[in-house]
């Protein structure tokens, strides 16, 4: 039996999920085009994730394919009441509520488990990880998993040798950390902030902490809408890119000296610690970004602090003892997801999109993936983006057949140049006469190709010259009988009156095969 805190605001709840699932499209497509064949009939599914209306569309989508759905909430501070209290009217099990204590949200992750699920999708990894430590994962094909956060939490059991069953790392997938996690979290975030505090952000100095798809969406958004954003990295690559997109780039000493507002994105833990609330402004903002409200050491503000009270909803001042104050925004908890409405319909609807075909993947290939962690197949990930195309009616060329092949090959890489081929054919007559060429007329032919070449200074001397290419550009390389030189067209060479023309009249030729490459004269026809 579900249990949930309001069920009388199950209409409320009713209202919100129909608003999603009418903007979830891509969702709403695959689940009609698999709906017939019901893959997940007689299947139980256990969940954790933020238990908001775009995730009770998931799960109603899940059911919808035949499984049997217990769900609970993957943030003690993001659960709807009134969402969860809708969601029980439709799926088979639901066990939430907003503000759940640390026992009531492991007890809760505990009855999903009890439940037998035989499929996981996971949002942090704790269900998958509470699965291993009770002893209930030897029933478990396999789980799919949404953050990064989970994603780095399975590849450290898949090291220690202690990850019983495959997982799909749905976060790495292209269709949803390019969007989710960039677009997404920069817009609710923003929001987040936003409406727990209803203060301007233009001009304000906004310090965004760590610089991965999250960080870099944040600093968008919050650029966009007139801040003047400074980034914090420990990833060299990653602070190098910050300061290459514009950004200013400060250590996190620095950086609490002059920030207004910090966002934490790193997904790592004590990210600021007392050290940078001593040297704070006063009136500095906190929150966080990642999936554990762990980056804010929310212990040591509290030990700092003289006293603390809510000031707004999702809002706590905490006041220094020297009478400064500094504000975290819930709880240090996902600000986008404690005080809004998490990432927009749209975005979440190609990320659970993404969830559902790697749940039926999973399905479809009981027993034949190994325990370890999984890229969702291309061919699944495309689908997604694909199939969003589509409903915005969005179309895109496709490689010809010709380009394909060009890709794969690596006997050449520039097609023929038909201009001057063309060029050169008009002039067939004319080239019949002249002492720089022998040979047949031009053909198509694939690259490198070998050419002959009769120099009009020693017309008895033939040699070879090879086309080839280099990103694309064609290159003709002569090459002396004589000395085993090479030129190449586009390098100063000498002309042909100099000493070193007269010594190897390939050099002739070479400035003629220059001028040909560079401003189009025929000076020399490509003969096979």
């Amino acid at each position: 039996m579900s249990e949930v805190r309001e069920p009388g605001s199950a209409a409320a709840g009713r209202r919100k999920i129909e608003w999603a699932m009418g903007r979830m499209r891509v969702l709403g497509a695959l689940v009609r085009e698999l709906e017939p064949e019901r893959p997940l009939e007689g299947m139980r599914v256990g969940m954790s994730l933020h238990l908001e209306a775009k995730t009770a569309a998931l799960a109603i989508s899940l059911e919808r394919l035949g499984a049997r759905v217990s769900i609970t909430s993957s943030n003690p501070l993001s659960t709807q009441d009134d969402v969860a209290a809708a969601l029980a009217e439709s799926v088979d099990r639901v066990y939430a509520w907003r503000g759940e204590t640390e026992e009531e949200y492991l007890r809760n992750h505990r009855r999903v488990l009890d439940d037998g699920p035989q499929l996981i999708v996971d949002d942090g990894a704790d269900l998958s990880v509470m699965a291993h430590e009770t002893g209930a994962a030897p029933g478990i094909i396999g789980a799919t998993e949404e953050t990064t956060t989970g994603v780095l939490r399975f590849r450290a059991m898949e090291r220690e040798g202690v990850l019983r069953f495959p997982v799909i790392a749905v976060n790495d997938a292209m269709s949803k950390h390019l969007y989710d996690n960039r677009f997404g979290s920069g817009q609710s975030v923003l929001d987040g902030v936003m409406r727990a505090t209803n203060m301007q952000v233009g001009g304000k100095r906004v310090v965004v902490i760590g610089y991965g798809w999250v960080g870099k969406g944040v600093a968008e958004r919050f650029r966009g809408m007139g801040a003047r954003v400074s980034v914090v990295e420990v990833d060299p690559f990653k602070a190098l890119e910050a300061y290459m997109d514009g950004y200013e780039v400060l250590g996190s000493m620095a950086a609490a000296r002059v920030g207004d507002i910090f966002i934490t994105c790193t997904g790592n833990v004590r990210v600021l610690t007392a050290e940078h609330f001593r040297v704070m402004k006063d009136g500095a903002v906190l929150a966080n970004a990642g999936h554990f409200d762990v980056e804010v050491d929310v212990r040591a503000l509290r030990s700092m602090a003289a006293s603390e009270e809510e000031v707004r909803p999702n809002v706590r001042e905490f006041r220094m003892g020297d009478g400064r104050r500094l504000y975290l925004l819930g709880e240090g908890r996902l600000v986008n997801l404690v005080a809004a409405d998490g990432h927009p319909i749209e975005v979440m609807d190609m990320s659970f999109a993404t969830q559902l075909l790697a749940v039926v993947h999973l399905a479809r290939n009981r027993g034949r993936l190994e325990s370890r962690v999984h890229p969702l197949p291309r061919e699944l990930d495309e689908k997604v983006v694909r199939t969003k195309l589509a409903i915005e009616g969005i179309e895109i060329d496709s490689l010809t057949e010709e380009q394909r092949r060009y890709l794969e090959s690596w006997r050449y890489r520039a097609p023929p140049d038909a201009a001057n081929l063309a060029r050169n054919a008009s002039s067939a007559s004319a080239a019949s006469s002249s002492p720089l060429m022998s040979g047949r007329p031009p053909s198509t032919t694939r690259f490198p190709a070998r050419y002959t070449l009769r120099t009009s200074a020693r017309p008895a001397a033939m040699t070879t010259f090879v086309v080839r290419s280099h990103a694309g550009l064609s290159s003709i390389e002569l090459r002396s009988r004589t000395t085993k030189s090479a030129l190449r067209p586009g390098e100063s060479v000498p002309t042909s009156s100099s000493p070193a023309a007269r010594a190897d009249p390939m050099v002739a030729a070479s400035s003629a095969a220059r001028a040909d490459m560079t401003d189009g004269s025929p000076a020399l026809a490509l003969w096979r």
